[in-house]
């Protein structure tokens, strides 16, 4: 007989339930948004290696190319250059005869001014003390001169007092020795004496007072000469406080000049301008207000221009600043070549045929000089002409490639060149074809193409 056994509620609650597993279809997005996406990742990277592929071989392997020109030819020179104006009015720090002077107000440049304005002010701390202890100076030698003439006067009074007593003794004097016949010898001798006496004592004090009065007057010489000295100082030093303040002598505006004073200047820096509290130098110029009625440019031009350029020839000036207006202008001066052996250049000065009112100094300026025209000419890029060894040659393109040709050079510029020896049309090399031949990544031995 079998037994049936009832399953005990409590213990069934207890015991674990059987884990489900999740769909697949709840991650299906996630996985599909994850292989779109690196998808698109691989065929960029593909995209990306066989674009720089194709820019490694065209940038290396390709020569540009130009082809020889014949026709009218202007040869220009393209220059930039700063705005000046002529015949400035230089201001400069004064010859106080002390150290460095310091800054205290500069106005800047472009500023507008008139005649009067005060465009630089220097510390006048040195000279206002200086100024002061002139006048105490001034004012204690005119004590001593006051003090030197009234003992003058009291020893001068007492000197003339002494001389009329003398005066007098010796009229006493002399009237007693006029009773001499009348009284006795040894008396009549007495009188004598006293009569030779007072006659001493007078011009004894006669010559004090001539000594006395010489010593007086050198006294007061020295005391007059202090006061002189005290007198220049002090109109020294107001001199010098004027001229720390330095106006201008007519309508304009202002122009900073370059500091320099600059203790530290690396190659090729360029000097900043002067500011408030910059040290200066007796005789420096800070700042200059140009004449606006004739103004100027001053540009530095390359080496190789250097005998293309002559004084009057013709210009035409783009001013950025006023790009809207167009303006002439001619070589004025041609001044030395300077620089570094790689960078040769020299400066040249052009005048301004044509000025504008919204013309201000340092605006910067665009040249376009024109050397020659020549008629009928062959030319090329500048960069097609290449010269090795005494040799005047291009790359002229053949059947087999690009080879060296000889040809004459006739005139030349930054841009391009006059030359002889080649055919118009015939096309040339813009660069060495061997170099770009040794860049190649897959050069062959074949003709190099071309672009």
């Amino acid at each position: 007989m079998s037994e049936t056994t009832t399953p005990d509620p409590v213990a069934t609650a207890s015991l674990p339930v059987p884990h489900t597993r999740p769909s697949f279809t709840r991650y299906f997005p996630k996985i599909l948004f994850w292989l779109v996406g690196l998808s698109l990742l691989a065929v960029l990277a593909l995209y990306a290696a066989r674009a720089y592929r194709l820019l490694a071989s065209s940038g290396s392997g390709i020569v540009p190319t130009a082809k020889v020109q014949r026709g009218d030819l202007s040869l220009t020179i393209t220059a930039r250059g700063e705005l000046r104006g002529q015949h400035p009015q230089v201001l400069t720090a004064p010859m106080t005869g002390g150290g460095e002077l310091h800054i205290t107000s500069l106005l800047r440049s472009g500023i507008p001014v008139h005649k009067g304005d005060v465009v630089v002010q220097f510390d006048t701390a040195e000279q206002e003390y200086k100024l002061k202890e002139a006048e105490a100076d001034l004012a204690e030698a005119e004590q001593h001169i006051l003090q030197v003439k009234a003992q003058q006067e009291a020893t001068d009074e007492e000197d003339r007092y002494a001389l009329l007593k003398a005066q007098t003794d010796v009229t006493l004097a002399e009237l007693d020795v006029r009773k001499n016949p009348l009284v006795a010898a040894i008396t009549a001798r007495q009188n004598d004496l006293a009569l030779s006496a007072a006659r001493d004592r007078q011009t004894q004090l006669q010559r004090n007072l001539t000594n006395r009065q010489a010593t007086s007057q050198a006294a007061a010489a020295i005391q007059e000469a202090g006061k002189a000295k005290a007198q220049a100082q002090a109109r020294t030093a107001k001199e010098n406080i004027d001229a720390m303040t330095l106006r201008a002598t007519r309508d304009g505006y202002v122009s900073v000049d370059q500091n320099a004073n600059v203790q530290f200047v690396f190659f090729g820096m360029t000097l900043p301008p002067f500011q408030t509290g910059d040290a200066v130098r007796p005789g420096m110029a800070v700042a200059e207000i140009p004449d606006l009625q004739n103004w100027e440019i001053d540009a530095t031009i390359g080496e190789l221009d250097r005998g293309h350029i002559a004084v009057g020839e013709p210009a035409n000036v783009e001013i950025v600043a006023v790009s809207d207006l167009r303006f002439t202008g001619h070589i004025k001066d041609v001044g030395g070549v300077a620089g570094p052996p790689w960078d040769r250049k020299f400066s040249c000065k052009l005048g301004l045929d044509n000025p504008s009112p919204r013309l201000r100094p340092g605006m910067s300026a665009r040249l376009v000089i024109t050397t020659d025209r020549l008629q009928n000419a062959l030319w090329l890029p500048a960069q097609a002409l290449f010269e090795s060894d005494g040799r005047t040659f291009v790359y002229a393109n053949s059947a087999h490639g690009f080879v060296p040709k000889d040809v004459k050079l006739i005139r030349r510029n930054e841009t391009r060149v006059v030359i002889s020896g080649l055919a118009p049309g015939q096309e040339v090399a813009l660069a060495n074809p061997l170099d770009i031949a040794k860049k190649a990544p897959n050069a062959s031995k074949g003709p190099i193409p071309r672009s």
